[in-house]
């Protein structure tokens, strides 16, 4: 396992370097970028294509940096500086627990007040620069792809938020006994709660710029899957717990060609620093080998086949609406069955045993397939 990017790359060039990267975290990251890029060029075929419009709105020029923007720049600076030049100073510290340390109040006072002053100055300067006798007041034409940016950070903060929150809720006993350890844990994030808060503020946000939402979460819709896809590989190298259950079977002959991993894995040197053997008795799971299914794995590839899927079907469907359905019951249906080996506090919904994410997986499949048939009928009968 690659707790830490560093890891990876030591094992590949057999370095001994250390970088203070989460592995899981990094590759999070990567799924932001690249699903920011999808998500632009969907949002630019519309515009193209008449479906989403560019729109005006008045910009102040001339006027100098306000006290809020020199404050703002230099609480941002402070933050920075406070916890870099500590970071420097103890780099061996800081890499071998970079999210304790960024959480902790652990600083350097002096490196914290130079940033401040810093970016202050820089934004003072800035202001004076562009500043005129008369602030003037001109129209400037937006794009609604030049939006993307501030809806990708907007849904990174929001799904992180959510997915902590619905992490929390699924769990309370755990996070009633270790509440700090908790909220705090870089591991132990709901997809599902990220996706519903991260959604809802990026739909808020896009509504209050005059956006057709419809059309905005249609181009979002292959981006969601990708940066999916791309996130569980996080899951995966860095073994954040999301594997599956103890896998004792031994491994077809028909795929026996493949590495072993693929089917059963033990997820050594993990980033929880858990046995599987140990956690699965604990858990009362029974487990000869101690692997287990390795569920990140097939969820990057179920998710990189319906990327694909959505991205070539784009442009064959004209009603808003029915692309975002069709992602809905993708992302519902491949959720219900991976729960199957997976281990999540279980439910009794109706007479049935389900997982929160299950319970959620079937809301999903079904607004999917419900919403498909009534875009659909309702682009039909407008024509």
């Amino acid at each position: 396992m690659f707790p830490f990017l560093s890891d990876l790359i030591n094992y590949f060039l057999g370095t001994n370097i250390v970088l203070p990267f989460p592995m899981f975290g990094f590759m999070v990251a990567i799924a932001f970028i690249i699903a920011h890029q999808f998500f632009v060029l969907e949002m630019k075929r519309k515009e193209e294509n008449k479906l989403v419009f560019s729109f005006e709105r008045d910009v102040v020029k001339g006027e100098k940096a306000s006290v809020t923007e020199l404050l703002s720049n230099a609480l941002f600076g402070f933050l920075i500086g406070f916890k870099l030049l500590e970071g420097i100073l103890h780099y061996d510290k800081m890499a071998a627990d970079p999210q304790g340390f960024m959480l902790s109040s652990q600083g350097n006072l002096l490196g914290g007040v130079v940033f401040a002053a810093i970016l202050a100055y820089l934004r003072y300067r800035e202001g004076e620069k562009q500043r005129l006798p008369e602030p003037i007041i001109v129209k400037e034409t937006v794009h609604p792809y030049q939006l993307v940016g501030t809806m990708t950070f907007i849904a990174a903060i929001g799904g992180i938020i959510g997915a902590k929150l619905f992490d929390m809720i699924e769990d309370i006993p755990r996070l009633i006994d270790n509440p700090i350890d908790v909220i705090f844990a870089g591991s132990g994030l709901s997809i599902y709660g990220g996706l519903i808060v991260g959604g809802g503020a990026v739909i808020y946000f896009a509504k209050k710029k005059g956006l057709s939402i419809l059309h905005v979460v249609d181009s979002s819709a292959p981006a969601l899957m990708l940066a999916y896809g791309i996130g569980r590989i996080g899951c995966q190298l860095s073994g954040d717990g999301d594997w599956g259950m103890p896998n004792d079977l031994p491994m077809p002959n028909a795929i026996s060609f493949l590495p072993e991993w693929m089917w059963a894995f033990d997820y050594h040197n993990n980033v929880l620093g858990i046995n599987l053997q140990q956690d699965f008795m604990q858990m009362g799971l029974e487990s000869i080998t101690g692997k287990a299914w390795p569920t990140p794995f097939y969820e990057t590839i179920m998710a990189f086949i319906i990327f694909g899927i959505l991205w070539s079907i784009r442009k064959k469907i004209s009603a808003p609406g029915v692309m975002f359905s069709i992602y809905l019951a993708f992302n519902g249906l491949e959720r219900f069955f991976i729960e199957f080996i997976r281990i999540n506090p279980l439910y009794d919904v109706l007479g049935l045993t389900l997982s929160q994410a299950q319970i959620i997986a079937i809301l999903f499949m079904t607004f999917g397939v419900l919403g498909a048939i009534y875009f659909t009928k309702k682009s039909t009968s407008i024509l």
